[in-house]
């Protein structure tokens, strides 16, 4: 009883700040929410943001700025950034693209951040519910950028240990391993958000291409309009909306489609050839890194 708790504003599914209860904590009416609550002791909050992601889900991230009120050393930065969100559930795969932009736009965030308060690089934590598992395309867009999973770390799993734990049992009643704690040291050399992003995409792009039963052969032609040896922006245009990756409020915007075909088209000839594609597409091997 004796500890203090500092309760940063807690975000209803209408953006709207939730109504505190009579014992001090906060309430909420309906829709998702979040909430971060910060021991006075351990940590001094020097800022607090909130990150609406406006698509289908009300979906909404907290940002806390805290700096340890016991330093651990003299020598080093003592400050923390903290992410707390929960994830669209992926009812269907459809839905799988809306959650990746949900991530997305939360490292986009925190990067703005960063750079308009000219910060030094420092220790960023992703907390909440992530609503995927270890195989799927969140959590490999964030390994791609450096984070780790504190769990693994402290019990030594690797990226292949998806089995060996689980967070809950869902609401379908399944068992699953979907809450995750993560963390990015500043030292670490990051690739460049961007090109995460990319792969990410291509990566989604090439798992529905392989739940077709298409070989990379058979998904270069279904890539490229027939009787051409190369695939040309309109037939790859074609192939995404058959994909369901555009062509609806929450798929891929123009410019990201355009991004997309500007890093598949490497050589800048207007047509994606098939080393091109299994290159940048199906084998993924780009590499654009940036120290942090």
């Amino acid at each position: 009883m004796g500890k203090s708790l500092e309760l940063p504003t807690l975000v209803d599914s209408e953006g709207s700040p939730a109504p505190r209860s009579p014992l001090g904590s906060l309430g909420l009416l309906d829709g998702p929410g979040l909430l971060i609550a910060v021991k006075k002791e351990y940590f001094k909050v020097i800022n607090y943001k909130e990150l609406h992601f406006n698509d289908c889900g009300d979906r909404v991230a907290q940002l806390l700025h805290v700096e340890l009120t016991s330093p651990l050393s003299q020598c080093q930065n003592n400050e923390i950034l903290i992410v707390n969100t929960h994830l669209l559930f992926p009812h269907d795969s459809s839905l799988c693209l809306v959650r990746l932009h949900q991530v997305y736009k939360i490292l986009q965030y925190v990067e703005s951040y960063q750079n308009e308060c000219q910060l030094k690089p420092l220790p960023i934590i992703l907390c909440g519910d992530w609503n995927g598992s270890k195989r799927g395309h969140v959590y490999m867009f964030l390994r791609s950028q450096g984070f780790v999973s504190s769990y693994d770390t402290a019990h030594h799993y690797t990226d292949a240990d998806a089995h060996k734990w689980i967070s809950h049992r869902n609401h379908l009643g399944n068992t699953c391993a979907v809450d995750f704690i993560w963390l990015l040291n500043p030292d670490k050399c990051r690739k460049l958000l961007k090109s995460s992003w990319s792969e990410a995409v291509f990566g989604m792009f090439k798992y529905l291409l392989q739940r077709t039963s298409l070989t990379e052969s058979a998904a270069f032609d279904f890539l490229k309009d027939e009787n051409e040896d190369c695939i040309a922006y309109s037939s790859f245009s074609k192939a995404l909306q058959k994909l369901n990756l555009i062509g609806h409020c929450y798929g891929l915007s123009d410019e990201e489609t355009k991004d997309l075909w500007f890093q598949a088209d490497i050589d800048g000839n207007g047509v994606i050839d098939y080393k091109e594609f299994l290159y940048r597409i199906w084998n993924q091997t780009g590499s654009d890194y940036r120290k942090r």
